[in-house]
C-alpha cells in the first residue's frame, strides 16, 4: 500500500512540474515578442513612448495570465 501512494505522490509533483513547464513557455514567447514589438515602434516614433509603454504592459499582464492558470492548475494537482 505504501508503494502505490509514493507513486502517486511522485506522479502528482511530476504532474504539477510539466503542467508549469508548459504553461510557462506560452507567455514568454508572447512577452518576449511584446517587449520586441514595442521596442521597435518606440524606436520608429519616439513621441509615443508613454502611450507605447502603456500598451506595452497592459499587453504583457494579458499573456502573463495564462502562466498564472497553469500555477494555479499545478496547485490544484499538488493540494486537491
Amino acid at each position: 500500500m505504501e508503494m502505490s501512494a509514493a507513486i502517486v505522490q511522485a506522479a502528482k509533483y511530476l504532474g504539477a512540474g510539466i503542467c508549469m513547464g508548459l504553461a510557462a513557455i506560452g507567455p514568454a514567447i508572447g512577452e518576449g515578442n511584446i517587449g520586441a514589438h514595442a521596442m521597435d515602434a518606440m524606436a520608429r516614433q519616439p513621441e509615443m513612448a508613454g502611450n507605447l509603454r502603456i500598451s506595452m504592459i497592459i499587453a504583457d499582464a494579458i499573456a502573463e495570465t495564462t502562466g498564472l492558470y497553469g500555477l494555479l492548475i499545478s496547485f490544484m494537482i499538488l493540494f486537491a
